[in-house]
């Protein structure tokens, strides 16, 4: 290793986040519109060799510890198996966030391929709520994604939930019991306004404050140590399993961020909530050196704002909504 990305801030990047694809079989409003979604030409995406060509630079130049795939939905992404050993060879800590429907008949032949771990997103344990949250009735194979994952040993297994004020919030105990009872980690996301239809608001974030009140008297829990990842965790304190919540909104964990981005065409983000972006696609199909490429990304890194700024009066939402940049 030659070299670090680091902002201006001194904070060192090592959490690479890397979208295969745009694309998805859910219609989720909070991340992409009902309808009018146009997908990207498939040659506008990055090519396996591309991708793997940007992580082994950012591995071995670098020293990025982390890859995480995501969409759009990645299972949806053509051989993806392949890609996954590609990148498993670079020897770094491989996952993915999915959202579990194909992942019954997947999880055995990720996990040998080299994938390490497994998030998947799932909004509501309720059929009816679940179908209108993603525009699908598919409930029952998202629970036999889940169930294969632990299966095929990713470890941990972790659920995602987006928790939403006025839609989801009576599910709170119900998803830490669902949790418990599967021997997997349950991570509640506070509601971010990166949602498609343009209809986010403070009011409907259910904040990590309420999301702690609420389980805490069923479940009382007590802090972990924290870390660099984007949840804080708890654990229960009858030993039973631990939590997560991802306080983007109400308490911002930007001075511990450590995450970097590439869209599925291509284009590096500093951050989450970044307004610019790096075209590397343009750079790895002219002939650019890996140098070149570096110095590119290390230059975006470097000028990495503060914080988000979500609270702020002068807060410019991102021009792509979640499902276009990757999360």
């Amino acid at each position: 290793m030659s070299d670090e990305l680091v902002d201006g801030f001194g904070r060192v990047h090592r959490d690479l986040r890397i979208a295969v694809t745009d694309r998805c079989n859910f219609r989720c409003t909070y991340c992409m519109p009902v309808e009018g979604m146009v997908w990207q030409p498939r040659s506008e995406i990055l090519r396996f060799e591309e991708i793997e060509r940007l992580a082994r630079l950012c591995v071995e130049r670098f020293g990025i510890t982390g890859i995480r795939l995501t969409g759009g939905e990645p299972t949806l992404r053509a051989r993806l198996p392949v890609l996954i050993e590609k990148l498993a060879a670079l020897d770094v800590d491989l996952s993915m966030t999915t959202n579990g429907v194909t992942m019954e008949s997947m999880a055995h032949d990720l996990r040998s391929s080299g994938l390490d771990r497994v998030n998947i997103s799932i909004d509501s344990l309720r059929p009816e709520r679940f179908a209108e949250l993603t525009q699908r009735d598919d409930l029952y194979r998202v629970l036999a994604g889940i169930d294969a994952a632990i299966d095929a040993g990713f470890e941990p297994v972790k659920l995602n939930v987006v928790a939403m004020a006025g839609v989801n919030e009576d599910e709170l105990v119900d998803f830490v019991d669902f949790a418990v009872g599967r021997g997997v980690i349950v991570r509640f996301i506070e509601f971010m306004p990166l949602d498609a239809a343009d209809a986010w608001s403070q009011a409907k974030v259910l904040t990590s404050k309420k999301i702690l009140q609420t389980i805490s008297a069923v479940h009382p829990l007590e802090p972990l140590e924290r870390s660099s990842a984007p949840a804080t965790r708890f654990r229960l304190l009858d030993g039973s399993g631990e939590i997560g919540i991802v306080a983007s909104v109400s308490e911002s964990f930007c001075d511990s961020c450590d995450r970097v981005r590439v869209t599925a065409d291509g284009h590096f983000r500093n951050c989450l909530f970044a307004t610019g972006e790096s075209d590397l696609r343009a750079l790895l199909r002219d002939g650019s050196s890996d140098d070149v490429i570096a110095r590119v990304m290390s230059g975006s890194v470097a000028a990495k704002w503060a914080g988000h700024g979500i609270n702020e009066v002068n807060f410019i939402r991102p021009r792509r909504s979640m499902s276009q940049i990757g999360g």
